[in-house]
């Protein structure tokens, strides 16, 4: 398949004196308005300052991928509230009332939604003063009386700035409270999964969490020891999931995904009744607020700094340019630099101007060092060049077809059809990232001592083959007890702690211990480089 050329520019559109123009007027209107008490704004797994306090908007994954059972449609998954433990009753996970859950979809380039789908829940109870159980008996189907909870839905589509209500009204499927209590979930599931006008279909509900990862790398980055990997953290645990599948045309610029194929997407929450105080001109409102953003996978512990990861989340793609602290650290990141001196693996040289490509345009031949036409706004026939700003989205060509047999490190392995162009659920982000972040994306050769990657190569279940794709959510708990063989063998090494791995200084204990958040997002977007390997 040939991808679409990208037409020369008349100047470059990364300068990096350029993206920081403007980063100190932003920087002052950032410190002058202020949010009241209670506000989290964060992105991923619970990574982020505040959003411990508020998993409802804390959104953990985007996946965005051309349907690969319905190649002229494109289907994009976002999900919520992390770590749901399956056994998590009474109230067990329901999807914030006083919340706005967007997915966006930007295709002409200008850092700005041209698409959104907005979701909005309430709650229902058949009985709340004499129950205290989320189902009273077992459920058969969303209208089942013995279901006491209940979420419905608006869902509302706004294109150029027109917005109207496609689904009004609309069940969600509840949470997975049991085997006992709900024994066919895939029931439930199903009358859960709606049809769109126009063509296109929608999920709201509770599903398994795609996302795969040893997250003891946050434990000093396997305490310097890449033999003690393999455990899957997210495995068992559930997450709430919106997906939409919808027709590729009512993504693309001016309709024609012929002509314009890609697309950016990321998604958004926010929250009702939010307090903005503005010192500098003295006005107090409520409002609608955007609390958290998400685009490609955790950008913003990544490459953000912790000074701005709460401000980053309000804002929307076309201010990130202005950002000069955070530009700074796309051209000069941090990752590399604490991967050398933990394991003395060399970092890569700088500026780099190959993950500024990856993280604020898209990749093509004429927008930085990694020659290939993949997946930039500038590959879009009828795209206006000069409202084209860089911005980070997860950017989606989606002129590439499905591959049939998809290789879990996506571009990387030369499978054009995966992350970084999207993200589809089974590819692996973390081990693409390892490899991205020390060269691989540029030399076309993997790092032999990253080889293994965190040695969680898949999810700890298949996926499905049909919308919405993501699996059916556990029953089984997740904490298997003091008698559990984890925990066993946990107390066992604490009585060989003196033997149990390399010596780390003191004095490196602070730099390794942010590998973690780093290694999880940074390196996951230059993993590129490799675009003309097969």
């Amino acid at each position: 398949m040939k991808l679409p050329q990208a037409r020369p520019r008349s100047r470059r559109v990364l300068d990096h004196s350029l993206l920081v123009l403007g980063a100190t007027g932003l920087a002052a209107g950032l410190g002058a308005m202020t949010l009241a008490p209670g506000i989290s704004a964060a992105s991923s797994h619970r990574e982020a300052p505040l959003i411990a306090g508020d998993p409802r908007a804390d959104n953990t994954d985007v996946y965005a991928f051309t349907s690969p059972d319905k190649a002229d449609t494109v289907t994009m998954v976002a999900n919520w509230i992390p770590m749901e433990e399956p056994n998590g009753g009474p109230n067990f996970y329901a999807f914030g009332d006083d919340l706005r859950y967007n997915i966006k979809v930007d295709n002409d380039g200008d850092g700005v939604s041209d698409v959104t789908y907005t979701w909005r829940f309430r709650n229902s109870y058949r009985d709340a003063a004499n129950q205290f159980l989320y189902n009273t008996g077992q459920v058969t189907s969303l209208n089942d009386p013995d279901l006491n909870f209940r979420q419905f839905y608006d869902l509302v589509v706004t294109t150029d700035g027109k917005s109207r209500t496609v689904l009004e009204g609309v069940p969600a499927a509840p949470s997975r409270t049991g085997k006992a209590s709900m024994p066919n979930y895939t029931t439930l599931r199903n009358q859960a999964t709606l049809g769109l006008p126009g063509g296109g279909k929608t999920y709201a509900g509770q599903a398994e969490d795609p996302f795969f990862a040893d997250l003891r790398v946050f434990d000093l980055l396997y305490g310097g020891d890449l033999s003690e990997r393999g455990q899957d953290t997210l495995a068992g645990y559930n997450v709430n999931t919106i997906a939409i599948q919808v027709p590729k045309k009512q993504l693309a610029l001016n309709g024609n995904n012929s002509r314009n194929p890609v697309i950016g997407v990321w998604s958004t929450t926010e929250r009702e009744g939010v307090t903005i105080s503005d010192s500098r001109n003295a006005q107090h409102r409520k409002d609608w607020k955007q609390v958290s953003r998400l685009g490609n996978p955790l950008v913003n512990e990544v490459v953000v700094p912790l000074k701005y990861k709460d401000a980053f989340n309000t804002l929307n793609p076309d201010q990130d340019r202005t950002v000069g602290p955070v530009v700074d650290k796309v051209y000069d990141p941090i990752l590399p630099k604490l991967i050398q001196k933990v394991y003395n693996i060399p970092a890569p040289a700088t500026p780099r101007n190959d993950l500024a490509e990856i993280y604020l345009t898209g990749i093509c031949k004429v927008c930085g060092p990694i020659k290939a036409d993949l997946n930039a706004h500038r590959l879009n026939k009828d795209a206006n060049l000069k409202k084209i700003v860089p911005a980070e989205e997860l950017r989606l060509n989606t002129a590439v077809p499905p591959t049939a047999q998809p290789k879990r490190l996506g571009v990387l392995a030369g499978d054009l059809a995966g992350f970084p162009n999207g993200r589809r659920l089974a590819d692996d982000v973390i081990d693409i990232s390892l490899q991205a972040v020390e060269g691989a994306a540029q030399t076309g050769v993997l790092v032999p001592a990253l080889a293994a990657g965190d040695k969680v190569d898949t999810n700890e279940v298949p996926f499905g083959t049909s919308f919405p794709y993501v699996a059916l959510p556990h029953t089984k708990n997740v904490n298997q007890g003091p008698n559990g063989p984890e925990r066993k063998a946990e107390q066992s090494s604490m009585k060989n702690t003196a033997s149990a791995s390399p010596a780390i200084k003191t004095s490196d204990a602070a730099a390794i211990g942010g590998i973690g958040a780093l290694l999880l997002g940074a390196g996951g977007f230059r993993l590129r480089r490799r675009s003309k390997t097969s």
